[in-house]
């Protein structure tokens, strides 16, 4: 075979492995509808508390309260700050949004209701707080995302006085977290029409780590967040997951993440150096902030 025939046919196989190694076009929007099968694309949100920032535990960017730059490099899209918990104030939750801010990161607080203390008493907390944080700074953001994280054995009078108390307060209708937890299904899927229509009208952000927790004695394992949305039997849909928290266990911080079927993410987020607690938003990052102003305070 002439010399030249043969380089032409060495060079051919190179040629063609490089066409199939070319990306296709960038996808266009996440769909409301339609989440995407992994964490690629989806809207992301952090959440915070005073436990955080956790330990460092690999290689990579780090964060404190003072500076989230990291968490909008890695992806992330809004942040939202523990305010307060069972009549206490949270004391790292106005430097967090003043960070976030700071860094493009859509601010918002949860308040976490405890039943050792009276939810109207803890609602008006919550709303003197977030009263005080959006006259605190001049803001860049639009609004404060308001929350409401109900402990996993609260009772659902609790739950609607806390819902309603808020929304008197602010005339902002508030996020409701719900824990995987058996009690709060049952509770829920049990209520009448009227407290269900109530429940619905704020959007429900759903807690589940893994496909294999949450079996009771009465209740099997979700599996899925559409799973446990269905259990609750309140809402059509979930608005906001959170698919990934954190544990202590033997002395460290250990990351739990979903990862099964049409979800996979990652232990660890981006390229940060330690675990934090994460979610997805159902939607994309343009319906995420027409979302932050329907259930936020405004600020500006």
């Amino acid at each position: 075979m002439p010399l030249p025939m043969k380089r032409l046919l060495l060079i051919l196989p190179c040629l063609l492995l490089t066409q199939c190694g070319t990306p296709g076009p960038a996808p266009g929007p996440i769909p409301t509808d339609q989440p995407a099968a992994s964490s690629g694309g989806m809207t992301q949100v952090i959440n915070v508390s005073a436990y955080d920032p956790k330990e460092r535990q690999r290689s990579g960017r780090s964060y404190s309260e003072h500076d989230v730059s990291a968490l909008r490099a890695s992806g992330a899209h809004g942040l939202i700050a523990r305010a307060g918990k069972g009549g206490n104030l949270d004391e790292k939750c106005a430097t967090f949004l003043a960070s976030a801010d700071r860094a493009g990161l859509l601010p918002g607080i949860y308040y976490r209701l405890q039943n050792h203390v009276d939810a109207v008493k803890q609602a008006d907390q919550f709303v003197s707080r977030a009263k005080a944080l959006a006259r605190g700074r001049s803001w860049n953001a639009p609004s404060l995302l308001l929350c409401a994280d109900f402990d996993a054995h609260s009772r659902l009078s609790d739950i609607t006085r806390f819902l309603d108390r808020v929304e008197k307060g602010t005339g902002v209708v508030p996020v409701v977290y719900l824990e995987n937890s058996e009690h709060l299904r049952l509770l829920l899927s049990r209520a009448d029409s009227k407290t269900k229509a109530t429940l619905r009208r704020a959007p429900y952000w759903c807690a589940l780590y893994s496909h294999t927790g949450g079996a009771g004695r009465v209740l099997p394992a979700p599996g899925s967040p559409e799973g446990l949305t269905r259990q609750y039997d309140v809402w059509s849909h979930w608005t906001l997951w959170q698919y990934g928290g954190v544990d202590w266990e033997h002395g460290r911080s250990r990351p739990k993440v979903y990862s099964n079927g049409r979800y996979h993410f990652p232990a660890y987020f981006g390229n940060l150096d330690r675990p934090i607690e994460r979610n997805v938003f159902r939607g994309s990052p343009s319906a995420l902030q027409s979302f932050w102003q329907r259930h936020g305070l405004k600020l500006r």
